[in-house]
């Protein structure tokens, strides 16, 4: 995949000559046949981040991911030897899922120092090695060495835990993360241990719910409940543009400016805001993270507020200037529906005040996540009516742009190889 350089002064779309200017079409996001295709295309072949180092914090701790796009199931576990690794959820003897408690769809999580099938009694070690069969001379020359469970590519960067489907990736992890996402190395990650986290399923296509986080042309319209009068006729009046949008192979970024909750004036802040001494852009009091790393920041706004990485192919890290951070991740089920999941990320709280901001930030989030939910679905509807089949998009609308090129790039070269096969 190309990398795309940082442009000079102007224009950000203009110079991404290969993303065009012209209205776009979201043919891809209404197509039951374009969908098909991306499961293969993509969700089998690209890195997918499942989740964190935290999750599987000791020996035989495990998790399990569904991955309806890739129609599987994957189990990661913290093996005897301290690795994170990655196996398929089905048992070798008849194809049972492996891991799951009472309701077969639904993850599950836990520890343990074994893997025993429901079915027939198999069980699998932490490394998923074939360890046990019940009745094992009722077999017929059963090695048990080539029945171990099946592996899954896994690799860890920065706490992440990735995955990948295909046979053999084309890519390591870090090959695929590329220069501008791992220059994010020395964030501590690891430090911000305290979790919220949110889920919910969305009737809309995974890529439209990206389009959402991907620009702040929305903001000032959108969510102008969600803050004083004042303030939302200021901003709409105004309009806002980040400073710094930049591309880097597959993957996006969009950086921008903040504001300092508590130096607002009074009349533009929340009541709950003052009490608890948070809201939106995370609690007013910042921990002390040390130096930070030189992928933050690159347009160096002062104040700054925030930098969204946009990991290809369905992976945000959100990282706010007030030291804390968010995680996104669209898992699509169908054309026209996805999971959304939104985890919040903070340095353990200390006292009960620390706690209320947390918990603060984490109930203002979702109110801001339940709007643009609500609203993507409105648009999936009208998208299928076909009704209008191309869009105009603006210049700060760009990573949109570039993520529905990207998605078209990948689908045809799928496409690509399937006839050259098909020709062999």
């Amino acid at each position: 995949m190309p990398r795309w350089p940082k442009p000079p002064e102007g224009s950000w779309t203009q110079h991404y000559p290969d993303l065009g200017t012209g209205p776009v079409s979201y043919e891809d996001s209404i197509s039951p046949e374009f969908f098909e295709l991306e499961r293969e295309a993509i969700f089998k072949r690209a890195w997918l981040n499942v989740g964190r180092v935290e999750q599987v914090p000791r020996v035989g701790s495990y998790f399990t991911k569904e991955i309806d796009a890739a129609r599987t199931s994957v189990i990661v576990v913290r093996d005897r030897a301290g690795r994170v690794r990655a196996f398929h959820n089905i048992c070798r003897h008849r194809g049972n899922k492996l891991v799951w408690n009472d309701f077969p769809k639904e993850e599950t999580s836990g520890t343990c120092r074994q893997f025993t099938c429901k079915y027939h009694g198999w069980r699998y070690g932490l490394d998923g090695g074939l360890t046990f069969v019940q009745q094992e001379g009722e077999f017929f020359d059963l090695d048990k060495g080539r029945f171990g469970l099946a592996v899954v590519h896994c690799e860890v960067w920065a706490g992440f835990i990735f995955v990948n489907l295909a046979a053999e990736p084309s890519q390591t992890l870090r090959e695929f993360l590329g220069p501008m996402v791992t220059a994010l190395e020395g964030y501590p990650f690891d430090r911000m241990t305290d979790r919220y986290y949110y889920r919910a399923e969305v009737g809309a296509n995974w890529k439209l719910y990206m389009d959402a986080f991907q620009e702040f042309y929305h903001a000032p319209v959108l969510h102008a409940k969600q803050t004083p009068d004042n303030y939302s006729t200021a901003a709409q009046q105004a309009g806002f543009e980040a400073p710094h949008y930049q591309l880097d192979g597959p993957h996006r970024l969009v950086s921008t400016s903040g504001v300092v909750a508590w130096e607002l004036d009074p009349t533009m802040r929340k009541p709950m805001e003052d009490i608890t001494r948070s809201g939106l852009f995370g609690p007013w009091e910042k921990p002390e993270l040390g130096p930070m790393p030189p992928g933050l920041n690159p347009a160096k706004c002062d104040p700054w507020g925030l930098d969204s990485f946009q990991l290809w192919p369905n992976f945000v890290i959100l990282i706010w200037s007030g030291g804390w951070y968010l995680t996104y991740h669209y898992w699509p089920t169908s054309h026209n529906r996805h999971i959304f999941e939104g985890n919040l990320y903070f340095v353990p709280a200390r006292t009960p005040r620390e706690r209320v901001a947390h918990e603060m930030a984490a109930v203002t989030f979702k109110e801001y996540a339940l709007q643009d939910g609500n609203t993507l679905e409105a648009t999936q509807t009208m998208l299928e009516s076909r009704a209008v089949t191309t869009f105009p998009l603006n210049d700060q609308e760009i990573l949109l742009r570039h993520l529905h090129k990207v998605a078209g790039e990948w689908v045809q070269s799928y496409r690509n190889e399937r006839t050259e096969a098909g020709t062999r």
